[in-house]
């Protein structure tokens, strides 16, 4: 009799010390001042335990498995960088760890940025290999994949203000911007119950144009006018971003002897849209290339105040340049 009461004892105390322990193990710690995990995409359950219990951030990278594995939730862990300043129970760090709880990083690029400055700026941001994400922007197995019939990705990663997580991949980051230009340009086939006077490549390329050509939205129906003019007359479209774009290290003066060298984006030389989009596109400026104002413009000068001066004629344009050219110089 007294065997089995001590055995009893015994039990009782084994199931209370285990039922501490547990408590002991799930419950919630004080990360150490800083602490941070960067999650790589791909990375194992065991790896983010491990790495979890080596920073004090959980007590027992077992107990943390088994936590992730009882509940189904051991494949679902997200990537990206998190940090740890307050008190966590391991399920509250699993729980921030599955639904990507991460620390994000904002990114503006403007409209009218082209593929190197929106790559330029993402490699000074630290999110990504600047050569990796170049090469990768004209890789033509990634154009094939985002639906892309084109050189490269200029002009279809859409300017926006993007919340990026530090170790995202760099093909990820692309087709992220790649899904809201899809977003855009689904948006403008609504609009316009998918009535474009021209493919998808051809309206990217012309609102390209329209966006380096001025930046105020209420001008840019007008300027699209010009182009479509002078697309239907078959005139030149004679526009210097283009050639601009064409100059490898252009160092800011464009000279008449730029605009007679050989290049597929001389529009001087060149009739028709060039190769491709020279820049992102807002959706003003797509909206304008696909649907420009009603005119007999063919021309236009900046007046050195944001606008332009639009003319009919060569004979009105000549004029406008003269005016406003002479009264920049002044």
């Amino acid at each position: 009799m007294r065997s089995l009461v001590r055995l009893c004892c015994i039990f009782i105390l084994l199931a209370g010390l285990a039922s501490g322990i547990g408590w002991w193990m799930l419950s919630p710690v004080a990360p150490p001042p800083g602490s941070s995990l960067t999650v790589k995409t791909g990375s194992s359950l065991i790896q983010v335990a491990n790495r979890l219990a080596e920073q004090k951030i959980i007590r027992s990278a077992l107990v943390f498995r088994l936590l992730a594995r009882l509940q189904n939730r051991d494949a679902t862990i997200q990537a990206g960088t998190y940090t740890f300043s307050q008190p966590a129970s391991p399920n509250t760090i699993l729980n921030r760890l599955v639904s990507g709880d991460v620390v994000q990083r904002q990114v503006t690029f403007p409209e009218g940025f082209s593929l190197r400055q929106i790559v330029d700026r993402l490699a000074a941001k630290g999110l990504a290999d600047q050569n990796k994400l170049w090469i990768l922007a004209h890789d033509p197995a990634l154009l094939n994949e985002l639906g892309i019939n084109a050189q490269s990705l200029e002009g279809y990663l859409y300017p926006e203000t993007y919340r990026f997580a530090p170790g995202i991949s760099e093909t990820e980051l692309l087709r992220m911007m790649v899904t809201e230009f899809n977003r855009q340009f689904s948006r403008l086939q609504k609009a316009l119950d998918n009535n474009l006077p021209l493919t998808r490549h051809q309206l990217v390329t012309l609102a390209s144009i329209i966006q380096k050509e001025t930046g105020r939205d209420d001008e840019m129906p007008l300027i699209s006018s010009v182009f479509h003019n002078r697309l239907k007359r078959n005139i030149p479209l004679q526009t210097d971003p283009t050639v601009i774009y064409g100059i490898s290290h252009f160092n800011g003066n464009l000279t008449r002897k730029d605009l007679q060298r050989p290049s597929p984006y001389n529009t001087y030389l060149n009739r028709g849209l060039p190769p491709g989009p020279i820049a992102s596109p807002g959706y003003n400026a797509l909206l304008a290339a696909a649907r420009p104002a009603d005119s007999r413009y063919l021309y236009f000068v900046a007046r050195g105040d944001g606008r332009h001066q639009f003319s009919r004629t060569l004979k009105e344009h000549n004029r406008a340049v003269r005016k406003y050219q002479l009264r920049r110089r002044r």
